[in-house]
């Protein structure tokens, strides 16, 4: 019981903390075009997901074999082929059969769901805008517009920030807050897609690079990283609400109309 009372507490404080800060994560609705887009990208994810456990199978089947191959040799069809041609038992080169001919129709499936996304990804609001970034493509800039939905949902940079789940987690200990680790609410999958892109970026943002080593070299590429990325989301918030379209976006120049 003390214990429940303890965790209410602790929940309440972060309540109270994140509406202080204008933080609180909200559920929003979308409207249909980018709730379609959202989906085709969430199932996409998902068969990506189950052919790289699939490929990691058959490098755990070969290595059992004293073969020695990587994962990524499994990504193409002459490598699958070639995963076919090895000297195993039976019972593993039936594995072998039915785990390729899975990977091989989720890579029909795939292709075919970034065709759809491909077909439909400029008609999203914010396209433009969102793939003027650099380290921000096509693929990317769906998956990521899908999950913001309209960006005047949003009053402020902060509540984008909790709604990907990219601010830290607060927590109570002796009257004093404590900030930890990010909150991970929202869509993993649009919080993996920003951090992707920000890893992307670093390399052609004079101002992302350096705002990124700076806080590497004090506390670690992981915590660094995370930082950039909501840099970067707070970059994607302006540039949206702006209707910026960035003629180069390493010197942060906007086009001009």
């Amino acid at each position: 019981m003390n214990h429940q009372k303890r965790q209410i507490k602790v929940d309440a404080e972060q309540l109270a903390f994140y509406l202080h800060k204008d933080m609180l994560p909200e559920v929003r609705m979308k409207d249909a075009f980018s709730s379609q887009i959202k989906s085709l990208c969430n199932t996409r994810d998902k068969l990506v997901k189950l052919r790289t456990t699939l490929k990691n199978k058959i490098h755990n089947i070969l290595n059992a074999h004293g073969i020695i191959s990587k994962r990524e040799d499994f990504s193409s069809e002459k490598g699958l082929q070639k995963a076919l041609s090895y000297s195993v038992n039976a019972v593993a080169k039936i594995e072998l059969e039915v785990i390729i001919s899975q990977i091989r129709h989720l890579n029909e499936g795939i292709a075919r769901l970034d065709d759809e996304i491909k077909s439909k990804d400029s008609q999203l609001k914010g396209f433009d805008n969102i793939t003027s970034i650099k380290g921000i493509g096509p693929k990317s800039g769906a998956i990521l517009l899908s999950v913001i939905g309209d960006i005047d949902h949003f009053p402020s940079r902060k509540q984008l920030d909790a709604y990907f789940g990219i601010v830290p987690r607060v927590r109570d200990s002796s009257n004093t807050m404590h900030h930890g680790r990010i909150t991970k609410q929202g869509s993993k999958l649009g919080r993996t897609t920003l951090v992707q892109c920000t890893l992307i970026a670093i390399r052609y943002s004079p101002y992302l690079k350096k705002f990124y080593l700076r806080l590497k070299n004090k506390k670690g590429s992981g915590k660094a990283i995370i930082a950039t990325s909501r840099k970067l989301l707070g970059i994607i918030y302006e540039t949206l609400k702006n209707d910026w379209v960035f003629e180069d976006f390493p010197n942060f120049v906007i086009k001009t109309t």
